[in-house]
């Protein structure tokens, strides 16, 4: 009797683990709440919404789920793993109270400063006052984030101070981010390479991932406002196997032995964005869940059956487990529409997916897509993240842009230049 399996979410890191999923031997039947029609390729969608936590936990009851897997961080912050829990149900993704290593900055940072952790200096604020007395203190550059989820959106990077006192209207007076902004975490500005090192988790031990960089901001070169991430490559060449180490012993190991010494263990994939310049190493942040995009390239890497870690995971017996990597790179683009991350339209007609599927070792995975009279029309900001893997990223990197050539809407936006550091240093 194999599986069954449940995967909570409708997005572009969904897609990718729907497809990971499907191909393992193990799974009998895969469903996905709510999914998408990428998804509805290799799963059965359901119609409930990645929130609707009675709905979802009922459903799971019903047809007896052997495994929950949790994309969002919106319902882990909810506490379904909580809930289905509590019915006997075995669920990749961290506990309420472990997710709020995500869902509250202030609540991560004191961690951090709990636990001696490398982060940047920093101090939280719910009063805009005395934020723009401390930001004038500091001087620029200096970052402002708010303290609760804002899709990844919520963090601003100030060069000057009349930046930084603009961030916190537009936070804590404008209310620009709701509720999220309640309470904000002002912090040091940290200078380096930015990169992401993911690793599963089981209460106690960390298994990392291969390494993998981003791309916040919206324009070509880095600039623009930030996004939730306009693509992703795996591997980072910054983060080689010493740095890793060194991650993983000084910063992620910590962090969980904290979380388990204080009462809330945490078990599931935790992100770790992390700030290398030289040698000087720290963390930025933490997300609960597989960083989107980044978990596209990443699993289109993993030679390994996923649901054996997924399992490890939930059970709390990762002891052991290595991963099997394709020692190619891949590369992701995220195709977006018009006006991403501000304001956009919806519902325009997606041609020439059928023709970018033809591309070798490629996969184009639906992020903000729906099914409408018999077309595939846009949904969301983020659209579609073309991803190929290549002999290096330079050759995953044109792989991938020659699959996102056979796909067009009205007013798609993406960014030109993904991975353009990583290629520059294949080059030299």
């Amino acid at each position: 009797m194999g599986m069954k399996v449940l995967l909570v979410g409708g997005g572009g890191r969904e897609h990718a683990l729907a497809w990971k999923i499907a191909q393992s031997p193990l799974v009998e039947q895969l469903w996905c709440a709510p999914g998408n029609p990428g998804i509805a390729h290799h799963a059965e969608c359901v119609p409930i919404q990645a929130e609707a936590l009675d709905e979802l936990t009922a459903f799971a009851v019903e047809q007896a789920i052997d495994l929950a897997v949790i994309g969002p961080e919106g319902p882990l912050a909810l506490g379904l793993s909580d809930r289905l829990r509590e019915r006997g149900i075995p669920v990749f993704g961290p506990s309420m109270a472990a997710a709020q290593l995500e869902g509250s900055k202030a609540f991560m940072k004191d961690l951090l400063a709990r636990h001696a952790i490398a982060t940047a200096a920093y101090r939280t604020f719910r009063d805009p006052a005395e934020a723009r007395a401390y930001v004038e203190e500091q001087g620029a550059p200096i970052v402002v984030k708010t303290s609760g989820l804002a899709a990844g959106k919520g963090a601003i990077v100030c060069s000057t101070l009349e930046e930084a006192h603009e961030a916190i209207d537009r936070i804590m007076v404008a209310r620009e981010f709701g509720s999220a902004g309640d309470e904000i975490v002002v912090e040091g500005f940290l200078k380096g390479e930015e990169a992401s090192l993911l690793a599963f988790v089981d209460g106690e031990r960390v298994l990392p991932l291969a390494g993998a960089q981003d791309h916040k901001a919206i324009f070509d070169g880095d600039l623009g406002p930030n996004t939730g991430g306009m693509g992703a490559y795996s591997p980072a060449p910054c983060l080689t196997p010493a740095m890793v180490e060194r991650a993983v012993a000084e910063i992620i190991l910590p962090t969980v032995r904290g979380m388990a010494a204080e009462g809330y263990p945490y078990r599931g994939i935790l992100y770790a964005g992390l700030m290398i310049d030289g040698d000087d190493l720290r963390i930025l942040e933490y997300n609960v869940r597989f960083g989107d995009p980044e978990c596209q390239p990443l699993l289109m890497r993993m030679r390994s059956d996923i649901i054996p870690y997924l399992l490890a995971c939930a059970n709390g017996s990762l002891a052991g487990m290595t991963i099997d990597w394709d020692p190619r790179a891949a590369l992701c683009v995220v195709m977006a529409a018009q006006g991403y991350p501000g304001n956009y339209p919806k519902g325009a007609a997606i041609e020439g997916l059928d023709r970018a599927a033809e591309v070798a070792d490629t996969m184009v995975f639906h992020a903000g897509t729906r099914a409408h009279a018999g077309a595939i029309v846009t949904a969301g900001g983020r659209v579609l993240g073309v991803t190929a893997l290549g002999l290096g990223v330079a050759a995953a990197q044109e792989r991938a842009y020659e699959a996102v050539a056979r796909i067009d809407w009205s007013g798609v936006q993406y960014r030109r230049d993904i991975g353009y550091r990583a290629v520059a240093r294949e080059r030299s």
